[in-house]
This record gives C-alpha cells, structure tokens and sequence, in this order.
C-alpha cells in the first residue's frame, strides 16, 4: 500500500478538499484538464465512511472515464492508496469535492 502525504487530503466536516496535483496525477491528467473535468460533471466521486472493524476510517474513489483511485483515510489521518471498489458494485455521482491549489 502507497502512503500518500497527510496534507494531500482536508477534512472539515463534510467539506473534502483534495490536492489537485496529486489527483490528477492518479487520473492521468493536467492540472488543468482535471479542473475542466470536474466541472463538466466527468470526475465522480465516492465516499465510504466505515463500519464496524473499519469504524473510524474513510475511502475515498475518484473516477474519470477507466482511470481510477482510491484512498483509504486511517483513523489517525494516515493516508494510503488503496484498491477501488467494483464500479458496478456502488453508484457514483458528480464530483463535489473541492481542489487544493497547487503551490
């Protein structure tokens, strides 16, 4: 499992901001075709909090066309890259997430 930087990630509440550099890296895109994407509705998002024995963490997956990431939020705001969920196996919608401005 890849550990992502802490700070690729802001959770405030229910208000998710995510480095833009390194999503659109994952996605296989420019900063800018990244930004261009989300608002054309083309980046969809899941989030997972989770239940039970993973109470306390959070995945969260990016889509754009094939590509794919995902990121698992330990409890202690450790940040991993992690293997997605089946797209088949949960609707997705249009990405509401926030980019953190590169630089």
């Amino acid at each position: 499992m890849t550990t992502l930087p802490i700070d690729s990630i802001e959770i405030n509440d229910d208000d998710i901001v995510v480095n833009a550099e390194l999503l659109a890296t994952c996605l296989d895109l420019s900063v800018a075709s990244l930004r261009s994407a989300m608002s054309a509705g083309d980046v969809r998002t899941l989030v997972e909090n989770g239940e039970g024995e993973d109470l306390g963490r959070m995945r969260l997956t990016f889509r754009y066309k094939e590509m794919q990431f995902s990121i698992l939020r330990e409890p202690d705001g450790q940040l991993h890259e992690t293997r997605s969920p089946s797209p088949e196996l949960r609707s997705i919608r249009p990405s509401i997430m926030k980019l953190i401005e590169p630089g």
